[in-house]
């Protein structure tokens, strides 16, 4: 009977697959800002589907919490209880679940199976010891596989689950290498899509650290023509970015020259929403720490289209814009441009 055990687990292994489900413009985003193109169009977000995980599955077993049937009749606090599965049952798996899914998501030719897996992996990946054992199975490798499947909402869920691997140092070392695909994401992606907020969010825990920063440098441009044309939520996750980087003073001199969109200026205003001018105003507050030779600065000069040019020369707009910033109803906003001009 113990070999049916095996076939019987392989087979429940969809089971394990419904833990914690949940976890425009397109390629040419230097023509659409340089270009002066309208704003980009806001893809539809997609309602996370659930699965059920059946009473006596192998989930149901392991998970350590009771699992109501739809026969059951439910009552508020049951329904919580079920509820608590999908919200606390990733941390009940153990090592062998880990290398059943990693094994199922190479093998599965259902991209609505694969996509599940990685929903499972990812939340499985929040917790640290997880995380240490998807890298020692190689994991990592595995996963960041499907960063080029041609399903988007699985490329999503890829970049989830890495971003959770990705806080974790020593996974960090793996995940350096995949961080120009992440980059390619960005710029081959509609504007305002899911598949952009969460490669920047894999990009914020890479850069949070100086050790994998300078493998983004060269995608200054791209990062400051997505703030321009993106909404809130990714221009936070741009800025977060662009703060990390803007911190390491090695990275300095590629940060000034890169191109900039004149537009960017017009962020600096108070209809642009206070978490994301404090961000900017930050942003702006490390470039400022970098003091350029005369020599250095008469060169950049040169170069109109340049982010020196657009935000720290003597001609910049900026110099206009920071004391209106002054009568700005946050009070952090008002602290951070007093620091500025000053």
């Amino acid at each position: 009977m113990g070999d049916d055990n095996v076939i019987s687990r392989l087979g429940s292994m969809k089971a394990l697959l419904g833990i914690v489900a949940g976890a425009g413009a397109s390629y040419g985003i230097y023509k659409l800002v340089f270009g002066r193109v309208g704003d980009g169009g806001v893809s539809r977000r997609k309602s996370a589907k659930s699965v059920t995980i059946q009473p006596g599955s192998l989930m149901a077993k392991v998970s350590g919490f009771k699992v109501v049937s739809k026969s059951d009749n439910l009552d508020p606090s049951a329904e919580t209880e079920s509820s608590d599965i999908h919200s606390k049952s990733a941390a009940s798996l153990e090592p062998r679940h880990l290398s059943m899914l990693l094994s199922l998501l190479q093998s599965s030719p259902n991209p609505e199976e694969r996509r599940n897996v990685l929903v499972t992996l990812g939340n499985a990946a929040a917790f640290t010891v997880n995380q240490d054992l998807l890298r020692e199975f190689g994991g990592l490798h595995i996963i960041a596989g499907f960063l080029s499947d041609p399903s988007s909402e699985i490329r999503v869920q890829t970049l989830n689950a890495l971003n959770n691997l990705s806080m974790n140092i020593r996974n960090q070392e793996q995940l350096k290498i995949y961080i120009p695909s992440v980059m390619q994401l960005i710029e081959m992606s509609p504007v305002n899509s899911d598949l952009q907020l969460a490669a920047l969010r894999l990009l914020t825990n890479l850069s949070v650290t100086d050790n994998h920063q300078h493998l983004m440098k060269n995608s200054i441009t791209l990062l400051l023509s997505l703030l321009v044309v993106s909404n809130e939520d990714l221009q936070i996750q741009v800025l977060k970015v662009l703060v990390n980087l803007s911190s390491n003073p090695d990275l300095m001199d590629d940060i000034v020259q890169a191109q900039a969109p004149a537009s960017l200026i017009l962020l600096f205003d108070s209809c642009t929403s206070t978490s994301v001018l404090l961000r900017l105003l930050f942003f702006v507050g490390n470039l400022r720490a970098w003091r350029p030779s005369a020599q250095v600065a008469e060169a950049l000069r040169m170069r109109q289209d340049s982010l020196y040019c657009v935000l720290l020369d003597s001609s910049s707009q900026l110099h206009r814009k920071l004391p209106q910033l002054l009568s700005h109803p946050d009070e952090e906003v008002k602290t951070q441009v007093a620091r500025l001009l000053t």
